[in-house]
């Protein structure tokens, strides 16, 4: 058991996040999903499978697909391993395409490229190939976002490959994410150290970048099975602001020492936590208000803070890591996770086989009077990846799990007829996906995926688009 006032906690937020069970609610169907279009990026996208993924299609792309300004842009490695990043009019403009001066350096499904908009000065940000080392930089001239159509797309609108950010060394780090505040900023989110002993830090660029430091600790005792880790890392689900400014940050914890688990064929993630910061990373406070850490100092988010857990979980159901978050019109959280129920199994002893078999998606979200509320997807997961949640402009809920497939649920009924709305006919993807989460206020979702293939042989990198809800003319 996890020792002393952890135990007590999680006790109380048992009574805060109710189960409420599968049974889809009669009193209003789900939104309906209509696919609009599918259009080709590369018909040899670079392939192969390392970590149950690809390297051009994974949940933690924060963006790997971003629209801005009335254009959208897409990031992937095509089979020469060099990294492409190309752009199109929306709705239906033709992809240009750009080839970067930056070949993938490893067959490591970590390394995938994201993407970032800086909004005062127009600028494209990407962010590569890095799992534990420097991280390999490009960011385009000013304003080349700004005004698409009038600005030709080419590699001569990028500047050189960098080690820094423009300077500023971040040391050997791993999933990069970035995320536009409405204020202008854009906040880049790396983890130093390494899977179960490592520091979430952030970096922020105002037309200058500056390194904030590290957020989040390594460090304190979690307990379990007679077994004690004194390390971890803090994997998020995402980094995400409201139109207010607060940013939403759910996540899970990795432990370092195996033992913890009751098999070695399990992963030590375990429980969610949640929390928020109204100074775009500066401090951070828990669910309840309460400041819990701030950015750079010695009182960092650590297993130990108090009020972090809002879904207990303990390190025997193959919890998954990173997977994704959003926030409604209200400005609260909806998380997705994903692990093994209890009612499977108590104790999961291979990851990949037993998500495959009994995984199942389940639905966090925070309501007005800041309790969460848990509900399982109807549909299995049939699959080891992960899945991505968005909401309409409605605060309509909709899920697109491994294989493209999606599921919705109104937000007229509280989000529970979750109905599947799209099979992932036709798509032929090969597990996770990558969304727009910035193209949905429009009405429709648009979804990078890559199609199956075996060994290195390079596939189809692909975008389908769907409207959400009912079918409007203008687009």
């Amino acid at each position: 058991m996890v020792s002393g006032p952890a135990r007590a906690l999680a006790a109380v937020l048992v009574v805060a996040v109710p189960w409420l069970g599968t049974t889809p609610a009669a009193a209003s169907p789900a939104p309906p999903v209509t696919r609009l279009g599918d259009t080709q990026l590369d018909p040899t996208g670079l392939y192969f499978v390392s970590y149950n993924g690809l390297v051009n299609g994974t949940s933690y792309q924060q963006h790997g697909l971003i629209t801005h300004g009335g254009f959208q842009y897409a990031a992937w490695y095509t089979g020469s391993r060099h990294a492409m990043v190309a752009r199109r009019e929306l709705p239906t403009g033709a992809w240009e395409t750009v080839r970067l001066p930056h070949q993938l350096s490893t067959n490591d499904s970590h390394n995938s490229i994201s993407l970032g908009v800086s909004p005062t000065d127009g600028r494209l940000h990407v962010a590569m190939d890095t799992h534990n080392n420097p991280i390999f930089y490009v960011k385009s001239e000013r304003n080349l976002v700004s005004n698409p159509a009038r600005v030709s797309w080419s590699a001569a609108r990028f500047g050189a490959l960098q080690h820094t950010l423009d300077g500023v060394d971040l040391g050997s780090i791993t999933y990069p994410r970035f995320a536009a505040a409405p204020s202008g900023e854009l906040l880049f989110s790396y983890r130093t150290g390494v899977s179960g002993n490592g520091w979430s830090e952030l970096a922020e660029y105002d037309g200058t970048w500056h390194k904030l430091g590290k957020w989040s600790s390594a460090s304190g005792a979690y307990t379990f099975h007679r077994a004690t880790s004194n390390t971890r890392n803090m994997y998020l689900h995402g980094l995400t602001y409201e139109p207010g400014g607060r940013l939403h940050a759910a996540f899970t914890w990795r432990e370092g020492n195996p033992a913890v688990l009751c098999h070695r064929g399990g992963v030590t993630n375990h429980d969610t936590g949640y929390v928020y910061s109204d100074d775009r990373g500066r401090t951070w406070h828990n669910g309840s208000g309460t400041r819990v850490a701030t950015t750079g100092s010695g009182t960092l988010v650590g297993i130990r803070s108090p009020g972090l857990v809002v879904d207990p979980l303990d390190v025997d159901h193959g919890l998954m890591n990173d997977e994704s978050q959003t926030v409604d019109s209200t400005g609260n959280p909806h998380v997705i996770i994903s692990y093994v129920p209890g009612r499977f199994t108590g104790c999961v002893t291979d990851f990949a086989r037993q998500r495959r078999s009994h995984g199942r998606a389940l639905h966090l979200y925070r309501d007005a009077q800041r309790r969460w509320h848990k509900r399982e997807l109807p549909v299995p997961l049939n699959a080891y990846g992960r899945s991505q949640i968005v909401l309409d402009a409605a605060d309509n809920a909709y899920v697109v799990m491994p294989y493209g497939r999606i599921v919705a649920a109104s937000k007229a009924t509280g989000w529970t007829d979750w109905t599947l709305r799209f099979d992932g006919a036709g798509l032929d993807a090969h597990g996770e996906v990558v969304v727009d989460r910035t193209r949905t206020a429009d009405g429709v979702l648009s979804v990078l995926y890559q199609r199956r293939s075996t060994g290195t042989t390079p596939s189809p990198v692909r975008v389908a688009d769907f409207r959400l809800g009912l079918i409007d003319s203008r687009h």
